[in-house]
């Protein structure tokens, strides 16, 4: 099977929201328990964009020994500089530079030509392997780019020294077919491509980040660069928990990772906490919600076998297992599940006086708590 890198960019393009800066021993937290999750990249910060960030990047450069450890750049030579510095103390150290190729950053961001672009893409790619063994080029906005002259722009690259070349979809504005077929034609049609590896980094304005990303890695990328949760720029960046479990899942995507999914869950926690970003309870894989079954009909198959409404194993990304949440919207399966937790013996005609009563109490509150169910059960007359 193919190796796929995990190129995470939770310190710094998930730092770029509001809100969730961190200091230097903060990232250096997440970037040892990153590591320990098993990513294969870990973007450290954006160095020349404040003295706390360079001294985050060579804290973790000098600390962290099993992973890449990456700095960001713009196609600018102090820029490059800068990162080369940062990254001095890294075992594996990577700078990764680019530029604007879309028509609207050409024209408007950078007052440029797509002449200028190409040589200036060659001349950053060149600079930075002369301060640093990897390079990976960024062509920002290849989401919008023609395929045609981000071909031209990754070809140049290549030939540069880049060993990665990164297809953002910048602005989250690709169908998973648009992108996919945007790593196709680089795969036909780019002559070098053969010499570097293919980078996915997708943006969710459209919640379609992780589709896309999967999209790129069935067209043949073969690094995909996300955040934990999904946080980041916006609406946030393809989640890292997302996709792999998704590779996990289907047997048809073949190629392999270095994710250790246990320590998924553990990691989300510590990363929403530092950073201030609370997990949506109904985000996939992560939130509170994930593993909850409130309807009667899905809990009373999860009862009978979890795989009935469960295409995971909770323990499979590091959480305590299924809940059962009793609400007005529960069965008769759930209550007696719950009732037998708490030592309550329910015949057939108990359990049906016994559900009546709760459901009396379930329209009244929000939450059922034990002690509502304990009265439930008492005033039914069934002892523990």
């Amino acid at each position: 099977m193919d190796k796929l890198f995990v190129f995470d960019t939770t310190l710094r393009d998930g730092e770029q929201v509001p809100g969730c800066q961190l200091k230097s021993d903060e990232k250096l937290e997440i970037a040892f328990a990153l590591e320990s999750l098993g990513v294969d990249i870990i973007e450290a910060g954006f160095p020349i964009s404040s003295p706390e960030d360079f001294k985050s990047v060579s804290l973790i450069s000098e600390y962290i020994k099993n992973t890449t450890i990456c700095g960001l750049s713009r196609a600018v030579e102090e820029d490059i500089d800068v990162a080369a510095d940062a990254l001095k103390k890294a075992t594996n150290g990577r700078i990764h530079t680019g530029i604007g190729t879309s028509e609207s950053h050409i024209k408007f961001k950078l007052n440029s030509t797509r002449e200028e672009i190409v040589e200036r893409a060659k001349h950053a790619v060149k600079y930075a392997r002369n301060r640093v063994a990897e390079v990976e080029f960024y062509a920002e906005d290849a989401g919008r780019t023609d395929n045609e002259f981000l071909a031209r722009v990754v070809e140049a690259a290549i030939s540069a020294g880049a060993s990665i070349v990164n297809i953002p979809d910048t602005t989250g504005y690709c169908l998973p077919e648009q992108f996919g077929e945007k790593i196709s034609y680089l795969v036909n049609n780019v002559p070098n491509i053969d010499k570097a590896i293919i980078s996915t980094h997708c943006h969710n304005d459209l919640g379609l980040a992780t589709a896309n990303s999967i999209a790129g890695i069935l067209a043949g990328a073969r690094q995909v660069e996300c955040t934990i949760n999904g946080i980041g720029e916006r609406a946030g960046n393809t989640s890292l928990e997302e996709v792999v479990m998704i590779i996990n899942q289907h047997k048809h995507i073949t190629v392999s990772h270095d994710i250790d999914t246990k320590k998924i869950i553990p990691i989300s926690s510590t990363v929403s906490e530092m950073m201030n970003m609370p997990v949506q309870p109904n985000k996939a894989i992560v939130g509170t919600n994930a593993f909850a079954h409130s309807s009667g009909i899905h809990q009373d198959g999860v009862i009978k076998n979890r795989q009935t409404y469960e295409i995971i194993d909770p323990e499979e990304v590091g959480a305590t297992g299924s809940e059962i949440i009793l609400t007005a919207r529960s069965g008769k399966a759930a209550l007696n599940f719950h009732a037998k937790k708490l030592g309550y013996i329910l015949d057939k005609e108990a359990l049906k006086i016994a559900y009546k009563n709760f459901l009396v109490v379930a329209d009244k509150v929000r939450c059922i708590e034990q002690s509502h169910l304990h009265d439930i059960f008492k005033n039914t007359k069934v002892y523990a």
